[in-house]
């Protein structure tokens, strides 16, 4: 199986920015993972409904046109399910058996993430009901893929 993480908005942070690799390195062992950033467009913080709708669905399609039709799609939202670390071990570990080429998770920027993201998702995943920037959503999102991986091969990680 193959695991892509993709950040609408840049990781501009060096400290996430090095969180992130020695995650990414850590999982070469146990799965395939790629990572890719700086979808956004400028968003102006004045910006009525309609335009951030607009460009909001602009970012979408960018999004979206990396997403084969074999592939899962993982939408991270507020509105999403709750997992806790063995419910994900578990669900990684489900979708890894699905058959599917990939499955790609999707963080959004600072505005959140496009209805055409959420409708095409295969499933919405909510860390909790807290708020997290962007980039550090990232960083969790990548923690939490290692921590499933140790789970699932038995190997020993705070659980």
């Amino acid at each position: 199986m193959k695991i892509r993480i993709i950040s609408v908005g840049k990781i501009r942070e060096p400290f996430y920015i090095s969180g992130l690799q020695e995650y990414l390195k850590r999982l070469r062992p146990y799965v395939k993972m790629e990572f890719l950033d700086g979808l956004e467009e400028k968003i102006d913080t004045k910006a009525d409904e309609g335009e951030l709708v607009r460009l909001l669905d602009k970012e979408a399609e960018r999004v979206l046109s990396l997403i084969k039709k074999d592939e899962l799609l993982i939408a991270l939202q507020l509105q999403g399910q709750e997992l806790n670390s063995l419910e994900l071990a578990e669900k990684i570990d489900g979708w890894g058996q699905s058959g599917k080429n990939r499955v790609n998770f999707v963080v959004g920027a600072a505005w959140g993430l496009s209805q055409k993201i959420i409708k095409r998702a295969d499933y919405a995943w909510s860390f909790s009901p807290l708020t997290f920037p962007h980039q550090m959503a990232v960083l969790i999102l990548a923690e939490q893929i290692y921590r499933s991986y140790k789970i699932l091969k038995g190997e020993p990680y705070h659980h």
